[in-house]
């Protein structure tokens, strides 16, 4: 009597365990996040564009130069940004004549110039997104 009791307890403990182990397995595959490595420099090049230098008065009375290259998130969105560049450069001028030349001090300046233009140009985006707006050239005068 007493080794049938035994027995179904180990069982028990085994199934367990057993099931444990599945759920354990099953939770991990279901949250393993998929490798999100950076894009090379090819894979950037191939989805992006160029922004020719700008030229445009700030808020101040001063001026500045500046041109970007626009990644976007596949080569149809950068075809899209191409078709779209005359609103991207308008948005750009719209952007840049509201600031004034302490706006560009620092690196935060030109991040967030960075973010506030990709932000608005998703907004105009319909097939592709940006991924991220880089300053590729800078005169304040």
């Amino acid at each position: 009597m007493k080794s049938n009791v035994i027995k179904t307890m180990v069982i028990i403990l085994v199934i367990i365990a057993l099931i444990g182990t599945v759920a354990l397995i099953a939770v991990m595959k279901l949250t393993e996040e998929k490798d999100h490595s950076a894009p090379s420099a090819d894979e950037i090049v191939a989805c992006s564009i160029d922004i020719p230098e700008i030229t445009t008065n700030l808020a101040d009375g001063r001026y500045v130069k500046v041109s970007f290259k626009i990644q976007a998130n596949s080569e149809e969105g950068k075809e899209e940004a191409a078709k779209r560049d005359f609103q991207i450069k308008n948005i750009i001028i719209e952007e840049l004549s509201e600031m004034k030349a302490e706006n560009f001090k620092g690196k935060k300046g030109m991040t967030d110039l960075e973010e506030r233009l990709k932000q608005q140009i998703n907004q105009i985006m319909q097939e592709g997104r940006v991924e991220q707006v880089y300053i590729t050239s800078f005169i304040l005068q």
